[in-house]
């Protein structure tokens, strides 16, 4: 069984806001460096559940932040650790920090 990869799950579908077709936004983002959204309004959800303990330090991590003079939420927070891991991982592939921690048991 063959699962479809993710350009092809959050490709785009239906035509653009002025009614073009929809274009490969890979290729308009090819090259240029990874970053967070930071704060804009966010129209799209994902649902992550995590342990208690990840719930802490996320928070701890928030709070951290906080003290070294950056007010930030966790959605913040986790978004940019997202553009981080990705960014790495786009860089380094196998050699990528997300893949080494994935592959522990």
């Amino acid at each position: 069984m063959s699962l479809p990869a993710a350009d092809e799950l959050f490709r785009r579908t239906g035509p653009n806001q002025d009614g073009s077709p929809p274009e490969d936004e890979r290729d308009e983002t090819a090259g240029l460096p990874r970053t967070p959204s930071g704060r804009v309004r966010h129209d799209e959800k994902m649902t992550v559940y995590v342990t208690a303990d990840e719930l802490i330090d996320l928070e701890q991590g928030r709070l951290t932040l906080r003290r070294l003079g950056m007010s930030v939420d966790r959605g913040r927070l986790v978004r940019g650790a997202i553009a981080m891991a990705l960014a790495d991982l786009e860089d380094h592939g196998e050699d990528s920090a997300i893949v080494h921690r994935l592959q522990q048991p």
